[in-house]
């Protein structure tokens, strides 16, 4: 169990850049009482092309980092990271590590009648079958079907959710999952929830879209609550933000994901 003074502890976030703020935003919502320092690894974003090995070693000295930060558990906010690098993390580290792939996982399987959910993603989380993988775990009659989305990222950060040219990108990617007919789609990247109109208006609004970063927060709760490690409903939360490079650019886009802005941007090396 943490100590007291442990409970002070903010809550480490990485992800490869930007859209781990998501996931920070579901958890300033959620646990509003909590600090929290995220790292966006944006000299080496993204992470969604890397092999497996890579990600496993980016992973592995980000924890490092927000460890040297005091730390009191660590959310892996980059579904590339949580679909290679989770075990690796696990078998190395000694504090609590969450990702996000369970989470959306778990929710699908809940949420699915005619048992068939996509799952939309970078190419790494696709090509790593975590998430099919850990629904069969969940509930094997369940038929999972997955598109790799490389273009949904830099469209998103351009500010171009909602465009014209994104509603056609979005029908081309989707096309096959239309015509599956599946009820309920994980948006398997984190900058995605930001594509959900974009997602309704191609798939309709009765396809459920599952939101990692919204269903971890749930897990993060959780696991406060088991090791009474939750903070003071009277402390004032802060909020610290890290990257590897180009600070002022994450700064610019940060309020996209947020929905304000943030004032101080350090850079840090890993």
């Amino acid at each position: 169990m943490l100590s007291v003074k442990q409970k002070d502890h903010p809550i480490g976030v990485f992800d490869s850049g930007l859209g781990g703020l998501t996931v920070v935003k579901a958890l300033m919502r959620r646990l509003p009482h909590e600090d929290i320092v995220y790292f966006g690894d944006t000299a080496r974003v993204p992470y969604g092309t890397k092999s497996r090995e890579a990600i496993i070693r980016f992973s592995k000295e980000n924890v490092a980092l927000l460890r040297k930060r005091g730390v009191k558990m660590i959310v892996v906010a980059c579904n590339s990271s949580s679909s290679h690098a989770l075990a690796a993390l696990h078998e190395t580290f000694d504090l609590p590590i969450i990702g996000v792939i369970e989470p959306g996982c778990r929710a699908a399987a809940k949420a699915t009648k005619n048992k068939k959910v996509g799952i939309i993603a970078t190419p790494a989380t696709i090509n790593s079958y975590a998430y099919p993988q850990e629904i069969a775990r969940l509930d094997s009659t369940i038929k999972v079907l997955g598109q790799a989305c490389p273009l949904f990222v830099p469209l998103i950060e351009e500010g171009w959710s909602t465009k014209p040219v994104t509603v056609s990108v979005a029908k081309e990617y989707l096309k096959k999952l239309s015509h599956s007919q599946i009820d309920t789609l994980i948006l398997g990247c984190t900058h995605y929830p930001l594509l959900k109109p974009t997602l309704r208006k191609v798939l309709g609004a009765k396809v459920k879209l599952v939101d990692s970063a919204e269903e971890v927060v749930h897990d993060v709760r959780e696991t406060l609550e088991k090791k009474n490690a939750l903070n003071s409903a009277s402390h004032k939360a802060q909020y610290k933000f890290l990257v590897s490079d180009e600070p002022a650019h994450f700064q610019k886009l940060a309020r996209r994901f947020l929905g304000f802005d943030i004032q101080d941007v350090a850079r840090v090396t890993t």
